[in-house]
């Protein structure tokens, strides 16, 4: 099976997307799907941006080899980030996050970048 083939069909799962409901979003046959996650059929360009778009994940990703999670279900690029911030901070930080609203968050992001680049 392709990289994009096991990416397509694990971001799918993560969300929770029948491959039937997948294919009415990017309007193309159920059959389709399953030739893409099986890795009989590649999508074009234009599918990987519909595609991408219906799974809310940047094509990139979807293209990427190392997209799987671990043993866990962690993202590998989450897991790399904790490893290198360190698990105390990375504690911190979701602990405090999930208390945040959406536009809290922002803001904090927004504060966080002017720290870091207008000195």
């Amino acid at each position: 099976m392709s990289t994009i083939a096991q990416n397509i069909k694990a971001c799918r799962e993560r969300v929770g997307m029948t491959q039937q409901e997948l294919a009415l979003k990017i309007r193309v046959g159920t059959g389709t799907i399953e030739k893409y996650e099986s890795g009989e059929q590649h999508p074009d360009t234009q599918t990987v941006l519909k595609i991408s778009t219906v799974l809310d994940i940047p094509a990139s990703e979807l293209l990427e080899q190392d997209l799987q999670t671990n043993h866990v279900g962690i993202d590998h690029e989450i897991e790399q980030l904790v490893q290198e911030i360190g698990t105390k901070k990375a504690k911190l930080i979701l602990r405090k996050a999930k208390e945040f609203t959406e536009e809290d968050f922002l803001r904090v992001m927004q504060m966080l970048f002017e720290i870091k680049y207008k000195k």
